[in-house]
């Protein structure tokens, strides 16, 4: 069931895609995920890879967005400036959500997952999570965000803990 008071946005970082050139496969794929855990999911937004996702970041932060994940931009070309852009709007990291991405991927079978500089963190009461460009990504993303994302929502805005757990 959608919480519509739980809202999420997708971002695909993709100069290609945005020039339609480029199928963008991971943005589709990500906001399903993030649908099936009941959030009003909106996107995914696809700009071209740079300054316009911190404008897009911006404006998801302004619209009262509860969780931004992008998907693209994380990797090494001169062009991959998602986690500079994202570090631009926080306020706050949160390195433990990008730390597990990139471990579920390594324990997953994909050596290169350690080559993604995504970043997490909150701007305001927005959670800002960065997520590789494929769908491989997107997946190992997903598995490690389905089990703790509410939660940490929930957290933002105030919640507590749930008895005996903590963080």
């Amino acid at each position: 069931m959608t919480d519509p008071a739980r809202r999420a946005l997708v971002i695909t970082a993709s100069t290609r895609a945005a020039a339609g050139t480029w199928a963008d496969t991971s943005g589709p794929l990500l906001a399903e995920g993030l649908r099936g855990l009941g959030l009003a999911v909106d996107g995914p937004v696809v700009v071209s890879d740079g300054e316009p996702v911190r404008a897009a970041l911006l404006q998801a932060v302004a619209d009262g967005y509860d969780l931004v994940v992008t998907t693209g931009g994380t990797g090494h070309t001169p062009h991959d400036l998602t986690p500079e852009m994202t570090r631009a709007v926080i306020d706050r990291e949160s390195p433990g959500l990008a730390e597990a991405v990139r471990a579920h991927g390594v324990a997953s079978g994909v050596p290169t997952a350690v080559l993604s500089r995504g970043v997490a963190g909150l701007a305001g009461r927005t959670l800002i999570v960065n997520l590789p460009g494929s769908p491989g990504g997107v997946k190992d993303g997903l598995a490690v965000l389905c089990p703790v994302v509410m939660h940490a929502i929930d957290q933002i805005h105030g919640g507590d803990h749930p008895s005996g757990t903590s963080g």
